[in-house]
């Protein structure tokens, strides 16, 4: 698969970096921000090439929302990332 896209979200959990694929529910994790990002590309590279081989690939895309065009998969679109706050007022 030559170029593959995905939205990742970042956060903080204490002194970790987690990286969290949403589309894929695949999450990853370093010490700082630029190693969480590179551990997220090694962990979804592991997912496409594992169920590639299991000949998954194509159902668990179609499952996470991405469309295929031609010899391409394209991503869900991200509309918006919000952060609510509810009080019981």
């Amino acid at each position: 698969m030559e170029d593959f896209s995905f939205d990742v979200h970042i956060f903080k959990e204490g002194d970790t970096f987690v990286a969290y694929v949403p589309a894929l529910d695949l999450s990853s994790c370093g010490t700082a921000d630029d190693e969480a990002r590179r551990n997220i590309r090694d962990a979804v590279r592991g997912l496409l090439a594992s169920s590639a081989d299991m000949r998954t690939l194509d159902d668990i895309l179609l499952e996470a929302g991405y469309q295929r065009e031609g010899e391409h998969w394209r991503a869900p679109e991200s509309v918006s990332i919000d952060r609510l706050t509810m009080s019981d007022k």
